[in-house]
């Protein structure tokens, strides 16, 4: 047997407007609120992993160690990006080249993640 990831914990200021974020993004539901400092989302079916949301009192500050990558599924890459910048995702640069495949976004606490270049339906 081996460990399988469960839940994806993010730290943030603002609880509330980074899950709403999340919740559009993804298409995922909330599944758990706690008062106000930690909020869990997860897809409809209750299927993992799922995203804790926790409030810190301070903001963001480096770029990420860890990060979520993307893929869009059922519509073009382009489409996907337009869709996600206006839920209030923001184009980054962390350094990265631009010949890169992805692309780099924020979200609205600065929470950066990738859209790959390849859609779901490219890579199967």
């Amino acid at each position: 047997m081996t460990s399988r990831i469960d839940v994806i914990a993010i730290d943030c200021h603002d609880i509330r407007l980074v899950a709403d974020f999340w919740t559009a993004v993804l298409g995922w539901q909330v599944t758990e609120v706690e008062g106000d400092d930690y909020l869990s989302i997860g897809p409809a079916d209750g299927s993992t992993p799922s995203i804790d949301f926790l409030r810190v009192p301070e903001a963001k500050t480096i770029k990420n160690r860890l990060h979520l990558d993307l893929r869009a599924d059922g519509m073009s890459t382009a489409d996907e990006i337009a869709r996600v910048e206006s839920l209030g995702a923001t184009r980054v640069d962390i350094g990265q080249d631009p010949s890169v495949t992805w692309t780099v976004l924020a979200d609205p606490e600065g929470n950066e993640f990738c859209i790959l270049g390849q859609t779901r339906q490219e890579t199967h």
